[in-house]
């Protein structure tokens, strides 16, 4: 290349060695919420831990369990066994997630007899069950739901589920 033209676009090149800049941009691991490239669903599966299922043993009729499996309060255990339960950065907030990728009045979680629904408040991130971004849903037994960068599993008292001697 001769120094007195003006280089064409293919003509400019990092100097030999890298920058330093180079090598920081393809590991930026940075995340954002919101977009479904992000949301991908992936099932814990039933590794529980034994305190765990003896908590989803003990529960009452009527009542169900969340449990945080990841975000910055995993391993918290949640009972829900009122009739509308709140979920949200809020600090009144029923269950209450300290984090910008929850909306301070994120979700309700809804009982009616022994079933119980998740309703998105209009978050700004959404609400997912499953994988699935959802304005309401029912929430079956083993459920994954997600609230910001928070995933946590729902189990309904096992004197709720069907019998299978009954099929």
């Amino acid at each position: 290349m001769q120094d007195d033209r003006r280089p064409e676009q293919g003509d400019i090149r990092r100097a030999a060695g890298g920058d330093a800049r180079e090598s920081d941009r393809s590991a930026d691991t940075t995340q954002t919420f919101g977009h479904d490239s992000d949301l991908s669903f992936v099932p814990f599966g039933s590794e529980l831990a034994e305190a765990e299922l003896e908590a989803i043993e003990a529960l009452p009729s009527g009542a169900a369990l969340l449990l945080v499996r990841s975000g910055p309060t995993a391993g918290a255990r949640y009972l829900l066994d009122t009739d509308v339960t709140t979920v949200g950065r809020h600090p009144e907030a029923d269950i209450f997630f300290d984090d910008v990728t929850v909306s301070r009045r994120h979700a309700e979680i809804t009982r009616s007899g022994t079933t119980f629904e998740l309703v998105d408040q209009r978050s700004l991130n959404g609400t997912y069950v499953n994988g699935e971004r959802v304005d309401r849903a029912v929430l079956r037994n083993g459920a994954e739901v997600r609230v910001g960068k928070f995933r946590l599993n729902f189990f309904v008292s096992p004197a709720d589920l069907p019998q299978a001697a009954d099929a």
